[in-house]
């Protein structure tokens, strides 16, 4: 077992690096303490481990104090993650998704069986959270695959969608329902296509606060579906429309169409394997995922969290895609500092950011539910160095 205010084996606790770091600089406790405006018995508690640093603009006094970067000393001499200036890779992309004409020829275009490669790598990468790398890769992407439109829709429709969801995570709503919008119209009428196509752009008019709108997008696709031959029909384009409409409804305030079709999600995942391909993650796990983040919404915070812990305490949930895991706890932390649990809040922060990095270090979101994390109360150690991280500190 781990020593108090120890991350891992090999790094020391934080109240070692500040002896060290005093003694290099030849203070005695009790001229560092004067400087910092404590006691020395302080000093000496947190020292030997007996009292915690766990505070953020404490941590920060006691840096300037020594001289060097809080990260110093809340991570030894381990190097500083530097989060990624995205703001250049959604311009490109905003670009891209103004053109209409098809790209001028000089350079070959990439093969049918290259884009969709390179297409099913994005998806991967967007699975696994990897959003910065896959922000570098869709404006070539996109350009690249409108030169084969005439060839398929299938990959338009895949790279239109890839882009609207990562849009949505980086707080992009408007542009998002233009490539949702793009990847409806490229769906050219195929009920399977148009379902994954209106899965996007559900999510978008939900960023965008259009709950209503987003529910009668999923459901007049569920509707399509219902229509079209057996062979056509993907159960977990289905069922994933069923949750993006009761969670359109639950944006809404509709209760009871929210609880209808969450149902319907319900029966349909009875029994079934959790499917995961291209975004599309549906089985009972994250049907009861959704169920948690609804009842978060109408204010039934108990239930959420009861919902969200017997979700994720079974070995499908680990089975689901890094990025659907991570945006789930980012979500659910609303539900625990409205019960007044805030380390809960925390620890469910530092899990999302340890599943997934990127989903939370660059989500405006998660950025919001750490800050609240803060300003609801003391935190710990590793909530602490997530904050720092992302340059955070409580108002």
């Amino acid at each position: 077992m781990n020593q108090p205010g120890r991350r891992n084996g090999n790094e020391p606790p934080i109240g070692r690096r500040m002896a060290e770091l005093r003694a290099r600089r030849g203070m005695s406790q009790q001229v560092f303490a004067d400087r910092i405006r404590k006691s020395k018995s302080w000093v000496d508690k947190v020292e030997r481990g007996v009292r915690t640093l766990d505070r953020l603009s404490v941590i920060e006094t006691v840096a300037a104090a020594l001289g060097v970067a809080p990260d110093v000393l809340l991570a030894g001499k381990a190097p500083r993650q530097q989060l990624p200036d995205t703001g250049g890779d959604v311009e490109r992309l905003r670009a891209a998704l103004a053109r209409y004409d098809l790209p001028a020829g000089g350079k070959p275009a990439p093969s049918l069986a290259q884009l969709d490669a390179q297409a099913g790598y994005a998806w991967s990468a967007y699975r696994n959270g990897h959003h910065p790398q896959v922000l570098r890769l869709l404006p070539d992407l996109l350009c690249d695959s409108r030169t084969r439109a005439g060839d398929t829709a299938d990959l338009l429709v895949r790279v239109y969608r890839l882009a609207a969801q990562v849009l949505v995570k980086l707080g992009e709503a408007d542009l998002a329902w233009l490539a949702a919008d793009r990847a409806m119209s490229a769906a050219s009428g195929d009920p399977c296509r148009a379902g994954l196509a209106a899965i996007s752009l559900a999510q978008a008019l939900r960023a965008l606060g259009r709950g209503r709108l987003a529910m009668t997008a999923a459901v007049d696709a569920v509707g399509q579906l219902d229509l079209a031959p057996s062979h056509v029909r993907r159960l977990g384009v289905m069922g994933t429309l069923l949750i993006e409409a009761a969670l359109g409804a639950a944006v809404s305030g509709d209760a009871n169409a929210a609880g209808e079709l969450t149902e319907r999600a319900a029966r349909l995942a009875d029994g079934q394997r959790q499917h995961d391909c291209d975004g599309i993650g549906f089985g009972p796990t994250p049907v009861d995922l959704a169920h948690a983040l609804i009842a978060m919404w109408f204010g039934d915070h108990q239930s959420a969290v009861a919902t969200h812990q017997h979700a994720t305490s079974g070995n499908a949930w680990h089975l689901l895609p890094a990025e659907h895991r991570a945006a789930h706890l980012i979500d659910i932390t609303h539900a625990y500092l409205d019960l007044g649990d805030v380390r809960s809040a925390g620890r469910a922060l530092v899990a999302a950011d340890r599943i997934a990095t990127w989903e939370t270090r660059i989500r405006p979101v998660a950025r919001a539910a750490l800050t609240a994390v803060f300003r609801a109360g003391p935190t710990a150690a590793d909530v602490t160095r997530l904050a720092a991280t992302m340059r955070l500190t409580p108002q």
